[in-house]
């Protein structure tokens, strides 16, 4: 499928069209061009930079002025400075970490909040599987329409809702307030951060999407380990609703800065504002953009976004077994919300404030891991300019190879150093190399899968994959204390190592035979990238 963002080349282009400021300095560029070429162009009064027009048919046989951008277009976001670029990846980031904040910070004051608003633990931890259940939920359904909205919209829409959210969050009267409130969190923060991975493409080239999505994975599970520490002194000096107010506070800069400072990365919106521009200037009708020719109804959308997804879980070795990896692990995140405050405050007596101090080797642990995969990338690019073979989607496996094996070491390690007569050190170390394998299995599964599903069927294979892992981080809270304290936290961990001990081998198992895999199925992509195209 074409993308809108790519600027078409003359060779193809029928004609051209222009308007208004941009004319003089168009012609100025423009001197050497044949009598032919300045037939073809169109001019308008209204201000409309140079863009490529082509003759086509709709997909009801109507005939069409297809746009789109010239070579070297500034409103091409492909063409965008690539600080600009950066500041958006940034930006974006920002975004991402203070939702992974929101998500967990509010298991710090399920306690007191229980307390205060005279209801049990177990009833007050069901805000956590609100959020995530939303998380989940939500995207199958929402993610056609953000698909039609365009990019910009939505961000700023949602994250306005989501920064709104906390003011009920910090004032809710009743446990009905918290929940409803939770859930509608998390719906809002799902919108923004499943379009990240989208206006990424929309603005760098596959071969530079590895280190933004690098550090996309890395804030979104920095926050959420992140957030506890914190949260924890908050609550314990001025309170769980101080703690929401706090969150909410801070995230309104941020808001303002998306407002005013977030442009549209969809090339394809950019091309149908010129499209009115140039309807309304010329009184034809017919200009287009690709974006309109390629694009679906909200039924085929809503297919893909969802009965798609769930199909590919179901039938795709691929989908199935890294999205079962990578919801583990996610699990094991949620579950550790519950067995650390068991090993430092219940075990030690630690306060609740130092009792999350031990969160910052989590943080480490995920910060090493983000250091650790340049080598991936960097092995990677290595086998691309080596040009000897094609690359193919095992290529993205090395880091997950070396990665694979830090998930089950730490939780070993972590089970049998909970005891309170051994010192704190060992237990919070051991915190590390859980975070270290969630980095690179987070990191493999969206490279991989993308690799081998493409353009046409990655959207629905991440989809779900994301929606299988936010269902089991949603339903951890509900048994995760009751697990640790009856099954006993050394042997609960150990039965959490056993698990991912077993599931280490699966990016071994995909380096193999992952190319009969992809050779089976209907969905996947076989072939490799051919060395001249590299």
């Amino acid at each position: 499928m074409a993308s809108e963002n790519q600027s078409a080349s003359p060779a193809t282009s029928k004609g051209r069209i222009v308007g208004g400021r941009f004319i003089q300095k168009y012609r100025e560029a423009q001197e050497g061009d044949t009598e032919e070429e300045e037939k073809s162009t169109v001019t308008i009064n209204e201000d409309l930079p140079l863009t490529y027009t082509e003759s086509a048919f709709d997909k009801h046989g109507r005939p069409v002025t297809v746009l789109s951008f010239a070579p070297g277009d500034p409103e091409n976001p492909f063409n965008w400075p690539r600080a600009r670029r950066r500041f958006i990846a940034a930006l974006l980031c920002l975004m991402t970490l203070f939702i992974g904040f929101a998500t967990t910070a509010y298991s710090s004051g399920i306690g007191n909040m229980c307390r205060d608003l005279h209801v049990s633990n177990e009833l007050g931890q069901l805000g956590l599987f609100t959020f995530n259940f939303a998380c989940a939920i939500a995207p199958l359904f929402l993610a056609p329409f953000c698909e039609l909205a365009g990019r910009r919209i939505v961000y700023v829409g949602a994250y306005l809702c989501f920064v709104i959210m906390f003011i009920g969050l910090s004032l809710g009267k009743n446990i009905a307030t918290i929940l409803v409130c939770r859930a509608l969190l998390g719906m809002f923060g799902s919108v923004g951060t499943i379009l990240v991975g989208g206006t990424f493409s929309d603005m760098f080239l596959p071969d530079e999407m590895a280190r933004p999505m690098a550090l996309f994975s890395f804030v979104a599970i920095f926050g959420t380990v992140g957030a506890p520490i914190y949260a924890g002194f908050i609550v314990e000096t001025i309170g769980w609703r101080w703690m929401e107010a706090i969150q909410g506070l801070a995230s309104v800069p941020l808001l303002i800065v998306i407002t005013f400072a977030l442009p549209e990365t969809r090339g394809g919106v950019v091309l149908q504002k010129r499209a009115k521009v140039a309807a309304a200037a010329t009184g034809q009708d017919n200009f287009v953009c690709h974006m309109d020719l390629e694009a679906k109804g909200v039924k085929e959308l809503l297919h893909e976004s969802s009965v798609k997804a769930i199909h590919m879980l179901v039938t795709e070795p691929v989908v199935f077994l890294f999205g079962f990896w990578i919801a583990f692990a996610w699990l094991v995140t949620f579950l550790f919300l519950s067995v650390i405050p068991i090993t430092f405050e219940d075990k030690r007596g630690w306060s609740q404030g130092i009792g999350g101090l031990p969160y910052i080797s989590l943080c480490i642990g995920v910060t090493i891991g983000y250091c650790a995969n340049f080598l991936q990338m960097r092995r990677w690019y290595q086998i691309k300019s080596a040009a000897k073979r094609d690359i193919v989607p095992e290529d993205r496996l090395y880091g997950a190879m070396f990665g694979a094996g830090f998930l089950p070491i730490g939780l070993f390690v972590y089970s049998f150093t909970q005891y309170s007569y051994i010192t704190w050190v060992a237990p919070t170390v051991a915190l590390a190399p859980i975070t270290i394998g969630i980095f690179f299995i987070f990191e493999s599964c969206y490279s991989y899968t993308t690799d081998c599903y493409g353009e046409d069927h990655s959207g629905s294979a991440l989809a779900a994959q994301s929606a299988l892992r936010n269902v089991l981080g949603a339903v951890s809270p509900l048994f995760a204390r009751q697990f640790f304290v009856n099954v006993g936290s050394q042997y609960a961990g150990l039965i959490l190592a056993l698990v991912a001990t077993i599931m280490a081998p699966i990016p071994y198992l995909m380096f193999k035979w992952g190319s009969s895999l992809r050779r089976r199925s209907a969905l996947a992509q076989y072939e490799g990238i051919p060395a001249e195209e590299k």
